[in-house]
């Protein structure tokens, strides 16, 4: 026991470490925008204070809810802040890290625990040493590397599903025992992780599947008359409904999320090709995990148990459609099934039936397989870590150092925010309305970047203030 645990320990060190890998480098790398919508939410807080029921953000326009509302106030309601509350209070109490670090802190963080809660759960239904492998996967596919340090909420959530889920798996061992107090705290805690996970992304509700295979396992049909799932289901689901209903109150500030369903790809080619080749095949696994990963499937195991972690995996791939094929961080939920299935595949390589293999072939084949699968993986991944526009952050520093501080600002990049958050100001990431509607609206300043011949051109209506090859700085307030 004790060497397990120092092995645990080990593999959460080197996943603290590989983690921290331009742990100070901008966020403005691989899907930035979605990066510095969720920090945004935190740095307005620190400067206007936490209230958790009007969250906001820096983008003013209309393209991100679905009703094309003018949002004047930059509400920004998606996933309840928890996140954001830790990632701002943090920097607000020890603000020797710039904020943007804190919100990677907090995902190396959630990251590491969901590592814990991982291999309790495959040590609890398998057996010590898959939990350690899966442990392992889990911390060091370079995919998941990435995604454990940025600054998004998903890690935090997989982190408290997993603990649910373990924790479920608990209480129901405990109901044995009449009048210990841990049966009502794993009760208790099962309720707070379960909740927590749909406060953070509504999506873990996928990933429930093994709390519902546990529960048949258990009492088969009869769950549908145990007073204490109703209220463990109850308990669970109400926060998140609140905050629904809450949201309502503010059209303006819903981000639009009907497109991450929408199927005109699903059973299709292409559909398949992006999320099980290219994701999954290529990214994740670097093609050379692809064999271990189907020989943990195919592999004959007395537990059912992980297959409810597969049936959540393609619930959650052929339901959230277009999500899952339009960004790869959607992904990052089914990394701890793909880490679970590599460890029973790698498993069965190191022990394999003496009758049909021989460790002197699998040993070799599973170091090779698992050598060039990180090292592929590595290969798509490390781009993402580069920062995919340095003009953004030269035009943002540009803009903060010549534009008053409550400046409004235009910073068309496509409708992504991370120009705009660079600026440190509010404004529009987007033409959302013509010039002169925006200028009516607030805006003071407009910033291009990487400008073209034909941008200097509206420097004939307003002044030009500051250019470079990066950027165009224009005073809407001003004329030449």
């Amino acid at each position: 026991m004790k060497k397990e645990i120092l092995i645990l320990i080990l593999i959460l060190l080197g996943g603290f470490a590989v983690r921290l890998y331009r742990f100070n480098a901008p966020v403005a790398d691989w899907h930035s925008w979605r990066q510095v919508d969720t920090s945004a939410v935190s740095r307005n807080f620190v400067k206007e204070g936490f209230d958790v029921l009007h969250p906001k953000f820096d983008d003013l326009s209309n393209v991100q809810n679905s009703g094309r509302y003018d949002n004047p106030q930059g509400f920004r309601f998606v996933e309840f802040p928890i996140y954001n509350v830790l990632q701002g209070a943090g920097f607000k109490l020890f603000d020797k890290f710039t904020i943007e670090e804190w919100g990677r802190l907090i995902t190396i963080f959630s990251s590491l625990f969901a590592t814990i809660f991982l291999y309790l759960i495959v040590r609890r239904f398998a057996n010590p040493f898959v939990g350690l492998l899966s442990a392992f996967f889990y911390n060091f596919l370079p995919f998941n590397i990435f995604w454990g340090r940025t600054v998004l909420p998903d890690q935090s959530m997989i982190m408290v599903t997993l603990g649910g889920i373990y924790f479920f798996s608990k209480w129901i061992d405990s109901l044995r025992f009449k009048n210990e107090i841990r049966k009502y705290l794993y009760f208790l805690f099962t309720i707070i992780f379960l909740a927590s996970a749909l406060l953070l992304k509504p999506l873990a509700v996928f990933f429930f599947l093994p709390i519902v295979w546990q529960s048949f396992e258990k009492w088969r049909l009869s769950v549908f008359k145990r007073l204490d799932l109703w209220i463990i289901a109850i308990l669970s689901a109400s926060p998140l409904l609140f905050w629904r209903l809450w949201m309502l109150k503010y059209p303006a500030g819903i981000a639009d999320s009907t497109w991450l369903f929408e199927g005109s790809l699903r059973f299709k080619g292409a559909f398949f090709y992006w999320i099980f080749a290219n994701r999954i095949g290529d990214f994740i696994l670097g093609f050379w995990g692809l064999p271990i990963l189907v020989m943990g499937i195919i592999k004959k195991n007395k537990n059912s148990f992980f297959l409810s972690f597969l049936a959540s995996c393609l619930l959650y791939i052929f339901i959230v459609a277009r999500g899952n094929v339009q960004h790869s961080y959607y992904q990052i939920p089914i990394i701890p099934t793909i880490a679970i299935f590599l460890a029973l595949g790698s498993e069965f390589l190191l022990n394999p039936p003496k009758q049909y293999f021989s460790k002197l072939i699998t040993y070799p084949v599973f170091i090779f397989s698992i050598f060039l699968m990180f090292s592929f993986s590595w290969k798509n991944v490390r781009d993402y870590y580069n920062v995919q526009n340095p003009s953004v952050l030269a035009a943002g520093a540009a803009v903060d150092r010549l534009t008053p501080k409550d400046a409004k600002v235009v910073a068309p990049y496509d409708g992504d925010t991370t120009l705009l958050y660079y600026t440190k100001r509010k404004g529009w990431a987007s033409f959302s309305k013509p010039l002169p509607g925006l200028i009516k609206a607030g805006a003071s300043y407009l910033v291009l970047v990487n400008p073209k011949k034909q941008d200097y051109g509206i420097g004939e209506t307003y002044k030009i203030i500051a250019s470079s090859p990066q950027y165009l700085i224009f005073d809407l307030t001003s004329r030449p």
